[in-house]
């Protein structure tokens, strides 16, 4: 499995019989010399700690780059392409919440979300 097969299915059933024919005892010994490895996989920086949490950070950078304008033409919404109710129920679940920084400055626009 480390390694990239680059033929179609009779190649690798070739390759298999011949290692069986080939490896001296009873374990088989496939001749991976003849194969490419898979290049090592780039690291990112996004840890998997669960799709909740995924989609979480997902919303919240949504959320930050509309000013916390949850609904309306310029709202997360939209530039997320779901109903803002929709939005506003996933927000709940997985307690996003409005900083208090925007919470401060007056009362929240038409579309925008409050706690």
């Amino acid at each position: 499995m480390r390694y990239r097969w680059p033929g179609n299915i009779r190649e690798l059933q070739n390759f298999i019989e011949r290692a069986v024919i080939l490896s001296p005892h009873s374990v088989l010994r496939a001749p991976t010399s003849e194969l490419e490895t898979f290049p090592a996989r780039a690291a990112t920086n996004v840890s998997v700690t669960g799709l909740a949490e995924v989609e979480r950070d997902h919303i919240i950078r949504a959320l930050e780059a509309n000013n916390w304008v949850v609904g309306g033409r310029n709202g997360a919404a939209e530039r997320l392409g779901m109903k803002r109710t929709s939005l506003v129920y996933r927000m709940r679940k997985l307690r996003i919440s409005r900083p208090a920084h925007f919470q401060q400055n007056g009362p929240a626009r038409d579309g925008a979300f409050q706690e």
